[in-house]
């Protein structure tokens, strides 16, 4: 990601309510600082507010303790607090990230869009011709000097694809939501990346038919698949499959226990 030199802060900040309920806590300029101080890092780190040492390690409340030169015991209540009041999440790894963090700031949405879609790119690139090297040493390939032309044509066609992917989702979305924003389209290109164009326009598809047109509920249902590691359309569809005979047998039971009798009897009609 690129570095940033600076972050937005808004002048109102201190209006806001959950700020204001903070100012009361005993604690507070200490809380407060905390916050500013994982904005900043949030900033350092350019992630879609998440901070951490590296993708793999989070920052632990101890690590955050010498990082912002303050108690750990501070620390703890400064997270405890912030999570409360929404103002972060910390997910299942350890991960910290502030909450709305690209809508507030918003830093050249279509110039890391497009970074991303480049990153992207490598990646696949880098994917593909590790498993060209497997086949190749399943099947004995000889390596010949024509390799490095063949490779380029393919890493032509490759980003053909991709970009092709990602044009089709943000058309299905414009056509079926309505337009996007800069942060909408950079969010999605990223969920195309994690999971795929196809179960993206799935969960946008399951997002329209419970009437439920915003990118917010999309997103959230991305989020449950990722969560509980759906990467397919087949395991998405399975487990919507899985929810309706839920759904059914719930209905079904509470049918009758609405139609037994107090006696207990059942007389069979």
């Amino acid at each position: 990601m690129q570095d940033l030199k600076w972050i937005k802060l808004d002048i109102s900040m201190f209006e806001d309510e959950k700020i204001k309920l903070i100012e009361q806590m005993p604690e507070a300029d200490t809380i407060l600082i905390i916050w500013v101080k994982l904005l900043a890092q949030a900033g350092k780190t350019n992630a879609n507010g998440y901070i951490y040492l590296n993708e793999n390690i989070p920052y632990t409340e101890e690590m955050l303790s010498t990082v912002f030169d303050r108690s750990l015991n501070t620390v703890r209540l400064a997270l405890k607090t912030l999570r409360e009041f929404g103002m972060i999440q910390i997910d299942e790894e350890s991960f910290i990230q502030i909450i709305n963090w690209e809508k507030h700031q918003n830093v050249d949405g279509m110039e890391r869009a497009r970074k991303l879609n480049a990153d992207r790119n490598k990646r696949y690139r880098e994917r593909k011709k590790k498993q060209k090297l497997l086949e190749e040493k399943d099947n004995n390939v000889s390596v010949t000097s024509c390799d490095g032309t063949e490779e380029e044509v393919e890493k032509e066609k490759e980003e053909e694809n991709i970009s092709t992917t990602n044009k089709n989702v943000i058309e299905f979305y414009e056509k079926n939501f309505g337009g996007t924003s800069p942060y909408e389209q950079e969010s999605i290109l990223e969920w195309i990346n994690d999971l795929g164009g196809d179960l993206v326009i799935v969960a946008m598809k399951r997002a329209i038919k419970r009437n439920k047109k915003s990118w917010g509920y999309t997103e959230r249902i991305l989020k449950s698949w990722q969560k509980n590691n759906i990467i397919t359309v087949e395991q998405a569809n399975a487990e919507e499959q899985a929810y309706r005979n839920q759904f059914q047998n719930r209905t079904r039971k509470s049918s009758k226990q609405a139609g037994s009798t107090n006696d207990g009897y059942n007389y069979g009609f």
